[in-house]
């Protein structure tokens, strides 16, 4: 699990809604908190175990298929598993270093993925098996240029969806209950 551990895990569940109201009971007790991405793109709730400094978390996304995991069958259920880099110079050497000379299936070349964080930046690829990997860097301290190219892109998703009232990083912020609401 190296330097910080894992980054995220996503799963993709069959009712998502339904799987939601668990997962918000289950990680707001745990005194978890939650964000999800405004459907842009994709579709997914997170729980953060310790916002807002960047640690693991845990993504629900909806299936695209209607077949529940037999663990039995040792089905495949999982989304994609990241893992922190060092640094954006680690992704690209990672890719260059391992995944191209192993000849490792990319399914996205290293790059910057502004609209998750300011500094994002990641390589994606498959295992044998076909589950998907991510090897992702996001600074600490974002530089001024990974700042601009953050709101940059939070103002044009914003002018795609006249519905959201706040700013994207509050509209996107979920309240989930505390034990004392589920008590």
């Amino acid at each position: 699990m190296r330097w910080r551990g894992v980054n995220h895990v996503e799963f993709s569940v069959i009712n998502y809604d339904e799987s939601i109201k668990f997962y918000d009971k289950m990680f707001g007790w745990l005194g978890y908190a939650s964000l999800w991405t405004l459907d842009v793109g994709h579709r997914s709730t997170y729980y953060l175990a310790r916002p807002p400094v960047p640690h693991s978390f845990i993504g629900i996304q909806p299936s695209a298929s209607d077949q529940p995991v037999d663990h039995r069958a040792r089905s495949t259920g999982i989304h994609h598993v990241a893992l922190w880099a060092r640094s954006q110079r680690e992704v690209d050497q990672f890719y260059r270093e391992f995944l191209l000379k192993e000849e490792v299936a990319i399914t996205d070349a290293p790059a910057g993925y502004p609209q998750y964080a300011p500094g994002y930046y990641a390589v994606f690829f498959l295992d044998p098996s076909g589950i998907r990997w991510e090897l992702a860097y996001i600074p600490r301290v974002p530089m001024p240029w990974d700042l601009y190219k953050f709101f940059k892109t939070a103002r044009q998703l914003r002018k795609q969806h006249p519905e959201w009232k706040r700013r994207y990083t509050v509209e996107m912020m979920r309240r989930l209950p505390s034990r004392k609401d589920l008590a």
